[in-house]
């Protein structure tokens, strides 16, 4: 493929209602939620990421729980680089529970936020340990008492241990994907999963997420959307498209 040197970025408006009624130029695209382009756009990602999960290293329900509340802010790639000692270091809920506070926040330093990032991991450990006999929770509603567990963190347990769909996982990725898609038009991550919930199946809310999570790292970028690889392009209506 030749290299694209200054890239025409091309604006793409949705159609009036009017041009509509009135059969303008070219094919009627399809509203963003259109049940139809909906499933359009979910073949299409099975298509490309059909084995999409999960990329932060983990052994156990526990480790994930801890790998979810580093990744705020901070990649998957980061986060795996120190979770493969600290695990190691800290091996059971109440290693980290009781650790030493300041030690603990040396050891995920690098993952940024790390004194926020403590006290979220101490807090959620002593409640397991207390509370849960050492076993982390199996309900959205027992995961949001945990300090540090917000619902994103919640989905990403639930969907990826326990196989439950309680509701989609929204990350900076899944929000800038979704709405270049003209899936949702909220910003409130809380809105957007509402929005996402009414439209995808519920069989489908775990890889969803998970494969636009995928789609958001490799193709779908915030600065350089690399739409002349994107297999979404034909039903996508979004104004940073690049072709």
């Amino acid at each position: 493929m030749k290299k694209v040197t200054n890239p025409r970025r091309v604006i793409t408006k949705k159609p009036s209602h009017a041009a509509s009624k009135n059969g303008g130029a070219g094919p009627r695209r399809l509203a963003g939620t259109d049940p139809r382009r909906v499933r359009t756009i979910l073949a299409k990602l099975d298509d490309a990421y059909p084995s999409a999960t999960c990329a932060l290293e983990h052994q156990n329900t526990f480790q994930l729980l801890i790998a979810t509340i580093l990744s705020a802010q901070c990649t998957d790639v980061r986060v795996n680089q120190v979770t493969r000692s600290l695990f190691q270091k800290y091996p059971r809920p109440e290693d980290f529970a009781y650790a030493n506070t300041q030690d603990l926040e040396a050891d995920i330093r690098p993952t940024g936020f790390f004194r926020s990032k403590t006290k979220s991991i101490q807090g959620a450990s002593k409640r397991i340990v207390e509370e849960f006999s050492g076993e982390v929770p199996r309900t959205m509603e027992q995961l949001l008492t945990l300090p540090g567990v917000a619902r994103k963190t919640a989905n990403v347990v639930l969907g990826t241990a326990f196989g439950i769909p309680s509701g989609i996982v929204v990350d900076t990725h899944v929000q800038r994907v979704a709405g270049r898609l003209d899936l949702t038009r909220n910003t409130d991550p809380k809105k957007i999963e509402q929005d996402l919930m009414q439209i995808i199946p519920r069989e489908k809310w775990i890889i969803f997420a998970h494969q636009l999570i995928w789609h958001g790292r490799r193709v779908c970028q915030a600065r350089k959307p690399r739409c002349l690889e994107c297999n979404l392009e034909r039903v996508c209506y979004s104004q940073d498209k690049v072709i």
